[in-house]
Formats: C-alpha cells, structure tokens, sequence
C-alpha cells in the first residue's frame, strides 16, 4: 500500500468520525429541547389549574360559604346591639312618660276638706246606719279601707266586717258618692251595753283630718256592743248588705 492511500484512508474515517459525532451532538441539543418544552409546558398549564378547583376544592369552598363569616357577624352583632340600645332607650322614655303621668292621675285619699258625710237611719236593714261620702272636690280622690266611727263619747271604735271588703279601693270622681253601712245593736236584743248616742263623728282615714260630723235624728241612735261597721263600698245596696 502506498503512503498516499493509507493518509487518503485516514481522512475518510476522520471525516466520518466527526459527521457521527456532529449527528450525536444534533440529537441531544433536541433532547434538550423536547424536555425544555416539556417543562415550560408543565409551568405553564400549573397557575391554570389553581385557578380552575378541583370538583373536592369546589365542594370544600361551597361548605365554607354556608359558613358564617367572622366579619359579617360581628357587623351583624353591632347593629343588633344598636338596635337593641335603641329599644331600650325608647322602652325607658315610655317608661318615664308613664310613670310621670301615672303618679299626676293618681287620686290623693279623700279628705274632709273635699268631702261632704252624712248618715242616715234606714228601715231595712234593721238597726243599721247608711254613710253616705261625697266628693266635693274638682278631682278624684279614693276611700280606702273602712270609716273609723265614735258616737257620742266613746273612747273606741267598733270592728269592721272582714268579708266586706272589696276587690279594689272605691274611687270617686267630683260629685260622685261612697257608702258605708253601721249595724248599730243586734236585731234580736242579744246584744249588751246598749247606750243612746246623739252625735257622730266619722273619721275617713288617716291624715283626713279631724273628723266629719253628720247630725243623727234628735231622739239619737241605740248603739249596743254588736255594733260593727263595713267597708267602704261603691253602691248604696253592697254597704247595706253588711
């Protein structure tokens, strides 16, 4: 073989040698490529799927929106306590209104200054005393409990019957009148002690004053130890009744 065949030779592979390597080198930048794009791909499609939730993400959010929020209820509570502030200052003004004109209605106890009192001796019942108490006056006033009785110089005065007294205080507007029945002595002369008595004096309550003094007939009353006194009433008939 001559020299110049063996370097011709020589040459051939060295130029096939490096279009092998040339064509390695091509594939693997393509590799490189391929996964680039593969991972921009990747980066790509990942802010796309958190914005789009899975079908367990959305169901975890609709939970959370039956949920109360934190800040909604505390603005809610804010307003119901404004509110409920409100009601009260209003419910308190009322109150005070109420109570203001409550205690300006409210009838005083009658008195002997505004009063006119007189008695007089019926037929029926026997032996009893009908007491009769007017209001005089330009404004309601209240008999309460039972007129407190002396006749003549007796140094007490007699009991009231219990199961007379009323379900409420008998009030009087002006002109208006109040009974009172007295049982003077006991139909039946049981009674003991019996003395004549020609004056009265009828004590309304206390602070009235001193005492009105109706006129009794001339001849004066029988008065014995039986005698008892009702509750004040608002008719003639339920006073007699006792």
């Amino acid at each position: 073989m001559s020299t110049r065949t063996h370097r011709t030779r020589m040459l051939a592979a060295v130029a096939m040698t490096a279009a092998t390597l040339s064509l390695a080198a091509c594939n693997q930048g393509e590799g490189v490529r391929d996964e680039g794009a593969s991972a921009g791909s990747a980066s790509a499609s990942s802010p796309a799927a958190s914005a789009t939730p899975s079908p367990e993400e959305s169901g975890g959010t609709s939970t959370g929106a039956g949920q109360a929020d934190p800040a909604s209820s505390a603005s809610e509570g804010t307003t119901g306590g404004e509110a409920g502030s409100g009601g009260t200052t209003g419910s308190t003004g009322t109150s005070g209104s109420t109570g203001s004109q409550d205690s300006e209605s409210a009838s005083a106890p009658c008195s002997d200054a505004a009063t006119r009192t007189t008695a007089t001796v019926v037929s029926r019942p026997l032996n009893h005393l009908l007491l009769t108490v007017t209001n005089t006056g330009s404004k309601n006033c209240d008999l309460t409990g039972y007129p407190a009785v002396r006749f003549g110089e007796a140094q007490s005065v007699p009991p009231a019957f219990e199961d007379s007294k009323p379900q409420a205080v008998v009030t009087l507007a002006p002109g208006e009148s109040g009974y009172a029945s007295v049982l003077l002595a006991a139909a039946d002369g049981s009674g003991s002690n019996g003395y004549t008595a020609k004056s009265l004096t009828v004590f309304l309550g206390k602070g009235a004053g001193a005492g009105a003094h109706p006129s009794l007939p001339a001849k004066g009353v029988y008065v014995d130890d039986s005698i008892g006194v009702s509750y004040w009433q608002s008719t003639m008939a339920d006073a007699l009744a006792w």
